[in-house]
C-alpha cells in the first residue's frame, strides 16, 4: 500500500506529490480512485500506532517532550 498527503487546489484538483506519482505508475491524464476514510479516526488510530512505536524503545517514565524542551531551553541560553 502507498500512502502519502496530497493537496486539494483550486477547482477541486488533486495535486500528488511527483516523488510518488512513479510509484503510482500515474501520469497526467490518468484516472485514479480515491477512498475517503474517517480522517479523525484514522488520525486518532495514527498517533496511537506511533506512540506505540516509541514505547519499545522509550520507557514511560520518560518524557521525549520534556526532554525536547529541556534541550531547547539549553540552547536558547547560548
Amino acid at each position: 500500500m502507498i500512502e502519502f498527503k496530497g493537496k486539494i487546489t483550486e477547482g477541486g484538483k488533486i495535486v500528488i506529490p511527483p516523488e510518488y506519482q512513479p510509484a503510482l505508475e500515474a501520469h497526467v491524464g490518468d484516472e485514479v480512485i480515491i477512498r475517503v476514510a474517517d480522517k479523525e479516526r484514522d488520525v486518532k488510530q495514527a498517533i496511537k500506532y506511533a506512540q506505540e512505536i516509541v514505547r519499545r524503545y522509550i520507557p514511560e517514565d520518560i518524557s521525549l517532550a520534556d526532554e525536547l524542551i529541556a534541550e531547547r531551553r539549553l540552547e536558547a541560553q547560548d
